[in-house]
């Protein structure tokens, strides 16, 4: 694959991916800092939609070799540390690295500031690497995957996996339906107030 084809490919991507993020709300703070505090779970369905695809895709082109998997060494200190951050970083800014590009987009201008936060955590990183690195890159089974560990062909476990999860999706849509937590009326636009709403309003004021 040429560099400029990949360029295209990514750009097609990153495109769903922001059209799926607008489109399910998954951007909007509330719904974010919702599922941080385990009252809204439309972020943790999109992101499973994600995986289960992701899934799928991987197992078509591994199955048929058209691509090689490259899986990251397991590191307890890089990943547990790491998470946490992430975690409360999500939790604190309402936004993730993924969905600030698409709040930017959507007009929210405090969104500016998280990217700002997060392009100056990654500078700072940048310097204290050296000094980070033989404390969080230590433990850990290194680079490990189930096919490895079982045996089994890489794809058959993928399709496996993403069955169950699909499984699981729809039981937490049963439990927790998607209109119920983003409006009877949602429709990946917010509903438009009726004529004359805004001026009564004022008026009442």
């Amino acid at each position: 694959m040429s560099l400029f084809t990949a360029i295209l490919l990514g750009l097609a991507m990153g495109a769903v991916f922001g059209l799926a993020l607008e489109k399910s709300r998954v951007f909007e703070p509330g719904v974010i800092l919702g599922q941080m505090q385990l009252r809204n779970f439309t972020m943790l369905k999109i992101f499973l939609t994600a995986v289960v695809t992701g899934l799928v895709v991987l197992a078509v082109l591994n199955g048929l070799g058209l691509t090689r998997l490259f899986p990251k060494a397991a590191l307890y200190g890089a990943d547990l540390v790491g998470g946490a951050l992430l975690g409360v970083g999500i939790s604190l800014a309402g936004a993730c690295p993924g969905t600030v590009a698409a709040q930017i987009g959507a007009g929210y201008r405090d969104a500016w500031f998280t990217l700002a936060g997060g392009i100056l955590g990654a500078v700072v990183f940048s310097y204290l690497e050296p000094v980070l690195n033989p404390l969080l890159l230590q433990g850990g089974p290194g680079k490990i995957t189930l096919a490895n560990v079982t045996g089994l062909p890489f794809w058959a476990l993928a399709l496996g996996f993403a069955a169950l999860l699909v499984l699981a999706l729809v039981a937490l849509e049963k439990w927790r339906p998607w209109r119920g937590e983003l409006g009877a009326n949602a429709d990946g636009l917010l509903p438009l107030p009726p004529p004359g709403h805004v001026a009564n309003a004022l008026a009442a004021e």
